[in-house]
């Protein structure tokens, strides 16, 4: 298994984006010790660049991206990609789109479905595009091609739309597993046989979490999942061939806290490893 670290901030806006690259790194070195692996730190631009055609930071954005791309020239096998924003997550979704065909699908636990595009965005904050743009929509320097195929996508715990973003699913992108719905694992593991997906990847940005469970979130939003809830949700798509993961928005570095996600990442781990 190859793990990267991208300790990127440039995706997100807000008072806590600047706690990200510190969260990133405190949350790889526990990845390190829970699955007893090395994590690749990837290097990213730490300079702040202009909002160019409504996307906040875009020269890094881009620089970073190249970064990304040259960590996985030759993968082998599953990745584990620690971020930063969820924008570090364009680049493993399109190798693995490129890598395992038109059947490739994504679980996306999120408290946001990342739907925006520079048109639609309030911010004009990456993190909430990232997943639009790997459907190939939005800005063509960060349309992925090839591109998600519409339908094979599941939103899981998501419950902070913006208009577009709920556009967005009503058409056929993506399919939702609410909160409530995630009390029974088995829904989620039915809403990804419907999508139709062969190889997987399981996104996590920890603001899934309700803010009581763990307060080390970005952009932290009400009524979230128990980490309980997060580890059986999980653990349940280990049915499926899970070839990638994200955890992402991890805005604590503070040791103590973080031990709180270590059955989160044994999930993730027992995942990549079967």
């Amino acid at each position: 298994m190859l793990i990267n670290a991208v300790p990127q901030r440039h995706g997100a806006l807000g008072p806590r984006a600047d706690r990200l690259p510190r969260g990133c790194r405190a949350l790889a070195e526990l990845v390190g010790e829970v699955f007893d692996e090395l994590v690749h730190e990837v290097h990213v631009d730490c300079a702040d660049s202009a909002t160019v055609d409504g996307i906040a930071n875009r020269e890094t954005l881009i620089r970073n991206r190249t970064s990304q791309l040259r960590a996985l020239e030759a993968p082998g096998g599953p990745v584990l990609t620690i971020g930063g924003d969820c924008g570090v997550e364009l680049v493993p979704l399109g190798v693995a789109r490129y890598r395992y065909g038109r059947g490739f699908g994504v679980v996306w636990f999120d408290a946001h479905p990342d739907l925006n595009t520079a048109a639609t965005s309030p911010s004009g904050a990456f993190h909430g595009m990232v997943l639009r743009s790997a459907f190939g929509e939005g800005d063509s320097d960060f349309a992925a091609s090839p591109e998600l195929v519409p339908g094979r996508v599941v939103l899981a715990g998501t419950r902070a739309f913006d208009p577009a973003e709920r556009e967005g699913v009503d058409a056929g992108l993506a399919s939702l597993v609410s909160v409530r719905e995630l009390a029974d694992p088995e829904r989620l593991v039915s809403a990804v046989r419907t999508s139709g997906a062969g190889q997987l990847y399981v996104h996590i940005d920890l603001d899934v979490l309700d803010p009581g469970e763990f307060g080390g979130l970005n952009f932290p939003e009400p009524g979230g999942l128990r980490i309980p809830e997060l580890v059986a949700a999980v653990r349940s798509l280990a049915v499926f061939d899970v070839v990638g993961a994200g955890i992402t928005e991890c805005a604590s570095d503070d040791r103590a806290e973080l031990r709180a996600l270590v059955p989160v990442l044994e999930a993730v781990g027992e995942l990549l490893e079967a």
